[in-house]
Formats: structure tokens, sequence, C-alpha cells
């Protein structure tokens, strides 16, 4: 019965051919399976570099299944196939050994420590270190557990993967979630993370990027180690490297997985039955007999209530029962289709890969679709001379409009989209509402091109051991084209449009790096100097009132009204660092780093800014009077640095715009003036942050419990920001200088090895920050005169407290029928809180700190579990408000209006009533409350958000079919939240990526939930 079952749900996506394959690999390894006989029996003993026993070491015999492990004494027996058995010895926090047996019975094995995760190579900004050598807060994400997850931006793959990185949801197909580094350092100026691809900035969307190309990200996170980038990388830095060729023959990797999307929360709009009881609920007031409005109203006729639109002839209600959600939704997928080839010599080294990705999302014509192509290639002219190029081109396809989904929520049930003859309603409810199908009845297309080039000279100079010289010359295009023709655009007139835009930067650095070791000194020094430009043209041609639109966007002259604009900007940079690593004995660890950075946008005062930055590391476990065998490794870090934040090219200057057009005289020609929008500020400099950090790097129990603690605080002044200024200038605001945050948190990682059996390993790994920006200073007004700085409760900033504060009325829950309510409220309005007791409620007055919008803290666990080819891992990951964080605004009220009765909701709302008088969503029948406040509900979440499984097959069967590896893996995604939140998901975004109106409201937009099944090959 199971084997129908199986052969009913996964065999029908395959060919017949493809059945015959997989049923071929199943028996093959159905018979590799049966473990061959034993005739030669050996014993032996297994100990440390001090002769200590070794109690659970796994001996294996190679290319079978046949194993065992040591006892307490660290001694085994095992009976293996022949004399010449080749026997694999492995134990946690120790380098493996294959042991040839060449007929001895009795035998000793000596294990010696494996440092190879302190030998791991980590990326830190023109150039890389020994993760042992590494003196700031650098984090490496761990890719390798997330590759089967269903995703098509490499973003993803790192959603609560490294402690201090935060990245956020997305909701619509091949969007980038949002990435943010240790929370925010500034308050106007760049919040943007700097993306840094093969050794270049990346200006690009990681929409472009194939996930299956990347071999490692590397996170700088804090001042001292983002030093070498300046201003750039002042939010953080995320380094990402591709995958190179080796020296090896030819290897093809071939990937193919197939995802389902669909809702995480099936929440929907009111069907029929419902909507007609939310039109009842909404005039309680004569559907229910009063004066408690408990009992139904007998005379009271739904009819008399309901808009026009949705009664007929007879003045009855309607039959229609049209579900608009589902006609606007889909079953979402992706489909990924990769393939890379690679190899290559001792002189020269290459990787080909090609990607197809194909996603379509949720809602209807949500589409992306992605066709990639990298060559990375790199030769040795010399034995001292190496050149090289690493590129991409990458086509981005987003054809298609969605439907509206807020008129999809809204347009009532009552109501169809089509008449009897099958053509289109425009205005199904007789008013200015559109029918929801109108904006995706349009010929749209819209592309994405992006092209990427870096090309590599390095020199090893002969002449001077360790003396090297790089060239970079890195490359950014891009290209956007969006074009739409619309019969029913502009008023219903017609409408079509094209707009190109075309994006192109160079990053030239030349660096310098001498590396040498003298005796217990080891010195490392670069040198860099580098410039960036960027430049950007934009051009677009529009027309309306189209007497046909036959020939769509590709001929716009037809239109009326005829429209063109263009823009264009340019920007540069230029910079210069020095870097110097030292180190004494293994033992003391010294970074000295200063950046100078010059940037076009700035003022003539101040076009430069000099960013310095110092750490140091102790190796603990290296000093002769540290004996704590249990201790592998213990490195204390500090570091102390400044960076900066750049403002917005042209910020500093004074802007002009287009104004109305004066024509001079009867038949005179048409002048267009010309106006100053915002005033120069020749004084306008480098905002400047100021960090430490201290770190402590552990490796406990033969490496078998790694982790690291890190505390950092960052002190921001000469904050970007735009001042108000007296009217009477002209002017609302000038960009400045002003004020001073703070920004604090603490992180810590931990991953440990709970199991390690012979056939079965779990391991498990924690990650936890928290993050929070403190206003210290702001303009320094005090204009009460209290001694006291004013707080700009317009921009909501608060000196002493949080940014992103909610200042807001407090409530005291609902006013129910019955209670004694004061002038201005009614029943089923929220009591709001009389903060000084005036009898009065004003928002000078009676408004208070009641928490704030940013997480308290995040975690996420990682549990891996294998057993022989099996690989089961499970992720949760959670946000956490703490006290009064993480809240947003979740009550919507309905006040009886002619759009309230007409529109409709989802079906989450729990509407207050006489009846059901815990309900939080306000009815306000026909008139709206003095004052109805926002009540705020917790977003905490705790999510389980990737579960993967995998196969690998079996070496000796792979190897058999002339394959190097063959692996099938099942894995979802977002598979269970668990909140108290109502609404759409607690994280997602609405359909503008903001996360307001993530909850009940229309434009709330669902995180999608996905189910995979893939395979992977290697020959």
């Amino acid at each position: 019965m199971l084997i129908i079952k199986l052969n009913n749900w996964f065999f029908p996506y395959f060919s017949r051919s493809s059945k015959i394959f997989i049923g071929c690999f199943l028996m093959f390894q159905a018979i590799y399976a049966v473990e061959s006989p034993q005739d030669f029996t050996i014993t032996g003993e297994i100990v440390d570099q001090n002769g200590m026993p070794l109690p659970g070491a796994n001996i294996l015999e190679k290319g079978t299944q046949n194993g065992t492990q040591t006892d307490f004494d660290g001694k085994f027996t095992l009976e293996v196939g022949s004399e010449d058995a080749v026997l694999v010895v492995s134990f946690l926090g120790f380098a493996t050994q294959e042991i040839v047996l060449d007929g001895e019975s009795e035998i000793e094995i000596t294990l010696e420590e494996d440092n190879a995760a302190l030998d791991e190579v980590v990326v830190v900004g023109y150039g890389s270190r020994k993760k042992r050598d590494v003196t700031g807060a650098v984090g490496s994400a761990n890719l390798e557990d997330f590759r089967q997850t269903p995703v098509s931006n490499v973003g993803q793959l790192l959603q609560g993967n490294l402690p201090g990185l935060n990245v956020g949801q997305v909701s619509s197909a091949g969007s980038t979630p949002s990435l943010s580094v240790r929370g925010q350092t500034t308050i106007s100026g760049n919040q943007s993370v700097l993306i840094i691809l093969d050794g270049v900035q990346y200006n690009g969307s990681l929409e472009s990027i194939n996930p299956n190309d990347i071999q490692s990200i590397d996170v700088l996170k804090d001042a001292s180690s983002v030093a070498v980038y300046g201003a750039q990388g002042a939010n953080g830095v995320i380094l990402i490297t591709t995958k190179q060729g080796k020296n090896q023959a030819p290897s093809i990797s071939i990937s193919s997985s197939y995802a389902t999307l669909e809702p995480s929360k099936n929440l929907r709009p009111l069907n029929r039955e419902a909507y007609l009881d939310h039109i009842r609920k909404l005039n309680y007031e004569d559907a229910y007999l009063g004066p408690d409005y408990i009992e139904s109203n007998p005379d009271f006729n739904l009819a008399d209530y309901i808009d026009s639109s949705m009664l007929d002839e007879d003045g009855n209600v309607v039959g229609a029962n049209f579900d608009w959600w589902d006609a606007g939704t889909q079953v979402g997928f992706i489909n990924e289709q990769k393939i890379s080839v690679s190899g290559g010599s001792e002189k020269t080294k290459y990787l080909i890969s090609l990607d197809h990705t194909d996603q379509e999302g949720f809602i209807t014509n949500d589409k992306f679709q992605r066709k990639g192509a990298r060559i990375n290639l790199s030769t040795e002219v010399t034995d001292w001379w190496e050149l090289g190029v690493q590129s991409f081109a990458s086509f981005v396809k987003k054809d298609g409009a969605e439907p509206n989904i807020s008129d999809l929520v809204r347009t009532s049930p009552l109501l169809e989209p089509y008449d009897e003859n099958g053509e289109i309603i425009i205005n199904p409810a007789n008013v200015t509402d559109q029918n929801p199908f109108l904006p995706y009845l349009v010929d749209d297309y819209e592309r994405h091109d992006y092209f990427f080039a870096n090309f590599f000279s390095e020199i090893k100079f002969p002449f001077l051991e360790g003396l090297s010289y790089r060239v970079n010359f890195g490359n950014n295009y891009r290209i956007n084209k969006s074009y739409r023709a619309s019969e029913y655009g502009a008023s219903l007139v017609g409408e079509a449009y094209k707009n190109h835009d075309f994006y192109y930067d160079y990053n030239l650095d030349n660096i310098i790096n001498y590396t040498r070791t003298f005796g217990k000194h080891d010195i490392d020094l670069t040198l860099l100097y580098g410039a960036i430009e960027r430049k950007f043209e934009y051009t677009g041609a529009r027309a309306t009132d189209f007497a046909r639109l036959d020939l769509g966007y590709n001929s716009i002259e037809q239109g009326v009204n005829q429209f063109t604009n263009s823009d264009a900007w340019r920007e540069a940079l230029n910079y210069q660092m020095a870097r110097i690593n030292y180190i004494f004995d293994e033992r003391y660890l010294l970074t000295g780093t200063i950046r100078r950075d010059g940037f076009s946008g700035f003022a003539a005062n101040n076009k430069f800014g000099y960013f310095p930055s110092v750490a140091a590391a102790w190796n603990i476990h290296n000093e002769s009077f540290f004996n704590e065998d249990w201790v592998n490794n213990l490195k204390l870090r500090i570091g102390y640095g400044t960076t900066s934040n750049q403002t917005s090219r042209y910020s500093s200057l004074a802007g002009v715009t287009t104004r109305a057009a004066y024509v001079f005289g009867d038949g005179g020609s048409t002048v267009f003036g010309q106006q100053l929008t915002s005033l120069a500020n020749p004084n306008l400099k480098w905002e400047r942050t100021t960090g430490i950090n201290l770190g402590l790097e552990y490796s406990l129990f033969n490496s078998r419990i790694n982790g690291n603690m890190e505390y950092y605080y960052n002190r921001t002044n000469d904050l970007l920001f735009d001042v108000a200024i007296p009217d009477v200038t002209g002017f609302e605001t000038i960009r400045t200088n002003i004020g001073e945050i703070e920004n604090s948190g603490f992180e810590f990682a931990i991953s440990s090895q709970n199991i390690q059996k012979e056939d079965f390993n779990w391991e498990t790994t924690l990650n936890f920050s928290t993050t929070a920006t403190e206003v210290l200073k702001l303009i320094g007004r005090d204009n009460d005169g209290d001694g006291v700085e004013d707080d700009l409760t317009a921009s909501n900033l608060f000196i002493g407290e949080r940014l992103g504060v909610i200042y807001d009325y407090e409530t005291d829950g609902i006013y129910q029928v019955g209670d004694d309510i004061p002038d201005g409220f009614f029943p089923g309005s929220y009591r709001v809180v009389d903060q000084n007791g005036d009898g009065e409620i004003n928002p000078s007055d009676d408004r208070v700190i009641l928490g704030h919008e940013n997480p308290g803290y995040r975690f996420s666990v990682l549990n891996k579990f294998n057993y022989k080819g099996l690989t089961l891992r499970v992720f949760i990951n959670s946000i956490q408000g703490g006290k009064n964080g993480y809240i947003q605004n979740n009550i919507y009220p309905i006040t009886l209006d002619d759009n309230n009765i007409r529109w409709n909701y989802l079906d989450g709302r729990d509407l207050w009533q006489p009846n059901n008088p815990e309900g939080k969503d306000p009815v306000f029948p026909g008139q709206n409350p003095q004052i109805s406040p926002n009540v705020y509900e917790d977003r905490s979440f705790v999510r389980l958000q990737d579960v993967s499984l995998t196969y690998n097959f079996d070496k000796k069967l792979v190897e058999s079919l002339n394959m190097q590896n063959l692996q099938v893996f099942v894995s979802g995604k977002n598979l269970a939240t668990w909140t108290n939140w109502r609404g759409w998901d607690p994280e997602g975004p609405d359909q503008n990526n903001d996360p307001i109106g993530i909850g009940l409201g229309s434009g709330g937009r669902p995180v999608l939930k996905s189910y995979s099944l893939g395979l992977n090959l290697t020959f």
C-alpha cells in the first residue's frame, strides 16, 4: 500500500525513462546495502597526542558501511573484508586519518588535533585572513545547510543565519529582503548595507545573482573591520565570494528543483454569508432591539441597508457569491535549473555556469524569471603574474501587472467582474471604485539586464618575497526597461508609456600587499588607492487619449496628449587606505587601519574625511601558563574605530526645479520658469560614528563546542538631518549636521556536536542578538525655557528614547452599552486615558510613549541530524519584542458610511458588538468619535522557517555510475508560525514592501509557505 501511494504521489512528476532510472538507483542501493562478508579481525587503540585514550572514536572500513567505535579505554575490535583494507578513523576535534592495514591485526593510532576551523579563511576586505588571525567582528554565513532552501534570491538564505545580520521577509516573486547590520547608526543618512562582490562594490540588486554561484558570504560588523571601506561601509559590509575553478579534470554539476508556494496563513475576504452578517453588525442599532442590542429585530430587512448596486430589480439582495480572492490568486511555484562546469590545470582555472529560474507568486501575474551566465577565469601568465576575470550577465523578466490586492479584498462578493456577454465591468459598484482586474488587463513589459565584470591582474614580485601588487577593475552595467499600454488607463481614455534607464559604475582599486614572517613576528601590510564613478540616465515617453491602442507602447505618437521627461546624475569617490596586521608568537595580534574618503556629494569645504581604527586580540590558549586541555581555543578581542556616512548627491547644493509656465501675451510662446527648491550648505560635512567592540571566541572539549560573544557600542555625531528653518526664507528645511545618537547591542553564537556516533551525528547551532539605538542630542532648541532640550515630536525623535518609538494615546478598553460615556464618544469607542486628568483629551498633553516598533531581540536554532546517507535539518527563527517592543497598530475601526457598507474585509477581524463586548475592532454607527486611537499589538513570533531532508547515495554506487555525487532532497520554508499577531504574517511587508499594513488591512500581503523537491548531480 505504501509503495502504491508513493508511486501515485511521487512518480507522476517524472517521465517513463526517469522512472526506470530512479528505480534502478533504488535497486542498486538495496544491493549495495547488503554487507560484504568479513574474514579478517583487527584490534587496536586510538589515543591523542598526549597518549590519552579517545572513547567514541569512529572506525570505518573505507568504501563500506562496516564500522565500529572505541570503548571507554579507546580500544576497538573490527572484522574487515581483507588484510589490505583501509580504515577511516575520525573523532570530533581531530584530523581524520586513513590507515592501510598491510596485514597487521593489532594497531595503535594517534590522532592529531584538527585546527581546520581556525585555519578557515575569511574575507576581510581587500584580502583574506585565517580565522585564527582576525581581530575584528567578522561573521561567516552558513550557506551549506541552506542550499536546499526553495528561494530565488540569495538574501533569503541569510534570514536568521548570522547574529547581527538582520534580514526581512519577502512576499513577491524574486524580491530582495531588507538587510541591515547591527541596527541603525544614522537618522537621515544612507542606511544601505555595502555589498562587495568578488572584491569590488556591487550596486545591483541581489535578484541578479545566482545563489548557486556563491562560495561564501562574510559580514564585517564592527568599526575596526569596516574601516577599510570608510564611509561606504558605515552600515556594515557583506562580502560575497563566488566559486572558482580548481586544478582538476572538468567537473559538471547539475541542480534541478521545483517548489510550490502558498500563503503561510489562510486568511481570506468574507464570503457572501459572512459579508451579509458584516452589514448586519455595522447596523446593529437597527438589527437588534435596544437598549441592550442583544435580541434580533424581527423587522430588520437587510435589503434596506445594503448598497443599491447589490440589489436586483425587485429590490432584493442579488444571489451572486463571486470569490474575487480566488480569481486573483493562484498556487505559485519556483522552478530552478542550474548547471556549472569547473576545472583547470596548474596554470589556468575556470568556472562556467548557467542559471534559469522561473517563479510565479501567489498573486496572479506576480512573475519573476532570471536567465544568467557566469564565467570566472584565471591564468598564471608566469610564475609571478596572474590575470583573470570574474563576470556574469543576468537577464530578469518581470512582465505582467498584478490585480490590485486591496481591491481584491474590498470588492463585495455580491458583485461580479463580467457582464452576461463576458465583457469586463469597469465599475461593478457603479461608483469610482474600479474592477480589481483592470490593472492586469494591460500589455506590460518589464526587463532588468545586469552585467558585471571584475578584471584583475596580480603580480607577486620575485625580487622581494611576500610583496604583491593587484589591480581590480570592476564594472557594473544595468539597463531597465518598463513599457506599458492600457486601454483603461488615464481615466479610461487609454495610456501608453516607455521608460528607459541606464546605470554604469566602475571601481578601480590598486592594492599593494606585503606579507612576511620573521621568526615569531608576522607582518601583513596592505596599501590601497582607488576611485569609483557612477552614472545614471533616464528617458521616458508617455501619451494618453488613444483612439486605438493596437500597437500599444510601440506607437505612442498616436496619443492625443504626449509627454516626455528625462533625468541624469553623476557622482564620484576617491579613497586611500593603509592597514597593518601584526602577530607576535601566535599570541598577540594587532591591526591598525587608516582610510581617507572623498565624495563629490559633500560641500566644497568638506570633500574629504579621515577614519582611523585599531584592533587587538590575545590568543590566551597559546600562553605557556594556560594548561587547560579542555580548552582548544580562547581568544579575546577589542576593536575601536571611526566610520562615516555619506550624504545624498547634490544635497549640499541649492536645488532648482521647473515651475509653472508663463505665456507672454496672446499667441505668445510658452516659457517655463525655474525656482530654487533648497538652500545650499557649503559647510555640510561627514557624519561620524565612533565605536568599540569587545569579542570572545572559544572552542572547548576537542572543539566539540565552539562559539563567540560580542558586545558593541557606537556613538554617531554630526548627524545629517533636514532642520526646519523660518518660512520667511522661502524654504522649509536645510540639510545640516546636528545631534547625536548611540547604538549598542550584544550577540552570541554557539555550535555544539551533541552526538557523534558511527552512523549518527547531531549538531546544534544557536544565534542570539539584540540591538538598540537611542537619541542623545538633537538640534539644541529649548523653546519652552525649561532648561532641557526639546524633543522633535513631529519627527518622532525623543531625547533619551529609542529610534522608532510609539508616541500615541494610551487606551483602557472599549466603552460598552450602559457605560458613563463622555461627549464625543459612544459604545464601541476606545477609552482614551486622560494623562493629566484635566477632563480633556488633546495631542499635546495626553500622548505618551507606549513602546517602540523595533525588535527587542532575535534568536535562531539550527539542528542537523545525520544518519548514514540521510541529513535532516530543522531551523527555527524568531523575533521577540521584549518589554513593549516590536509593536504596531493592528486595530481597524469601521464607520457606518457608504464605503464601508459597500466594502468587504478580511475574515480575521473581531468586530465589537454589544453581544461581543470583548471584540477588538470598533464599529462606529454613523460618525467617528472625537478621537479614534491606534491600538498596538505585539508582533513577536517563533517560526519553523526551514526544514530539509537530504539523501546522498552511497559513494560506491555513485562511483560505479561514473558520477561524483548524487543527492535528492525535499524541503519546506515558513512551515509554521507561532504568534499572537492577528492578520497576515507579523514580519511580512505589504504590497509596497512596507511593514506598515501587514495586519488585517486590505493592503497586507501574505508571506509564502513552500515545499520543494530537488536533485543534485555531479559528474
